[in-house]
């Protein structure tokens, strides 16, 4: 799909990225991944294509993760990821588009501008940026506009994102680098310790998938799964049940909730008691682990609900906010509580 001149949405997450537009909506989703030769520095594949070669590259050729924990930790590579991925989408144009890129709340002002002149580097005339749990509240159809206040958990790849929102801003909101890349390390930890088997990343992640849970499940699942025995260096297969997970879970899901029974702690009265009414959405791919609604509704007697296609609600939201931006003059537009911010 080619656009010409048109608008631009990133949601630039530590594990995916997706492309949206305001007509269209996703158009495109790629793992955070790049692939390069390090001895010619040239750029081989990025998106899936680079996914499927991690931990299966020769010497010569590297794959890199250039986000970590929802910011740019290589900033050369995010560049060149993003510019190829906006070039897959876009076509020939005089006009650059103007990108609205998403961040964590916690992001630092260092941190706001990699972000700003990645997506310049990009092929952006203009970029704005939003914070990633209120993109998710527009994404997810909450009415932000009101003098009412509204919960949104928003657990990314690398990073938790927890807001209150009201009158379309952001009242108490904060973010912690714990999210579901974090649930995979658990399960890789947990499996070494107890099993004395060494598993990877991509089979952690289908683990957590298929039988991680937060919460305790009505009935006991187990899958078989295929590691290196640490104590003899050769292959070895072991049955993992979902108990299993959720112990080892369970450091990182009190982490998320802390979180959220802090900035509970510190929202206004009025708008706890607005919260306790409309309920906590939750966002993001990590809320679909088993139970995750289930484990907030019992700790904070709150109403507690997944968002329809939680993993694109923030790519939604962003591709609604392009409407103001086309709407306004540039140099007009503030998104949430952060101020736009020029090349």
């Amino acid at each position: 799909m080619m656009l010409f001149g048109r608008d631009l949405a990133i949601d630039l997450g530590t594990t995916s990225v997706l492309l949206a537009t305001k007509s269209k909506g996703v158009i495109l989703r790629e793992p955070s991944v790049v692939a390069m030769d390090k001895n010619t520095g040239r750029l081989l594949k990025i998106g899936m294509a680079a996914q499927k070669m991690l931990g299966r590259t020769p010497g010569n050729i590297v794959a890199i993760l250039p986000m970590k924990a929802g910011v740019i930790s290589d900033y050369e590579m995010t560049e060149r990821m993003l510019r190829e991925m906006v070039r897959k989408v876009t076509s020939f144009s005089l006009l650059k588009p103007r990108i609205v890129i998403s961040v964590p709340s916690g992001i630092t002002e260092v941190e706001e501008r990699a972000v700003i002149d990645a997506g310049m580097q990009a092929g952006a005339r203009r970029v704005y940026l939003m914070e990633a749990p209120m993109a998710a509240a527009i994404g997810a159809g909450l009415d932000i506009t009101n003098p009412d206040g509204h919960m949104v958990v928003d657990i990314g790849g690398g990073t938790t994102d927890v807001a209150v929102l009201s009158l379309s801003g952001v009242v108490e909101s904060d973010s912690i680098k714990i999210a579901g890349d974090s649930f995979n390390d658990a399960i890789v930890r947990y499996i070494r310790k107890k099993h004395n088997v060494l598993i990877g990343d991509n089979t952690a992640e289908e683990l957590k998938r298929q039988i991680g849970c937060v919460f305790p499940r009505p009935d006991t699942v187990a899958v078989d799964i295929k590691g290196r025995c640490l104590m003899t260096g050769l292959p070895r297969v072991v049955s993992i049940s979902s108990t299993e997970i959720l112990e080892a879970f369970e450091e990182v899901s009190e982490r998320i909730l802390e979180m959220i029974l802090h900035v509970l702690e510190e929202t206004p009265p009025e708008l706890v008691a607005d919260i306790s009414q409309n309920g906590i959405v939750l966002t993001g791919g990590g809320s679909l682990l088993w139970g995750f609604d289930k484990l907030i509704e019992t700790r904070t007697n709150i109403p507690t609900r997944i968002a329809d296609d939680a993993e694109l609600c923030v790519a939604f939201g962003l591709s609604k906010s392009l409407a103001w931006v086309g709407d306004m003059h540039e140099g007009t537009l503030n998104i949430s509580r952060r101020k736009q911010l020029k090349n």
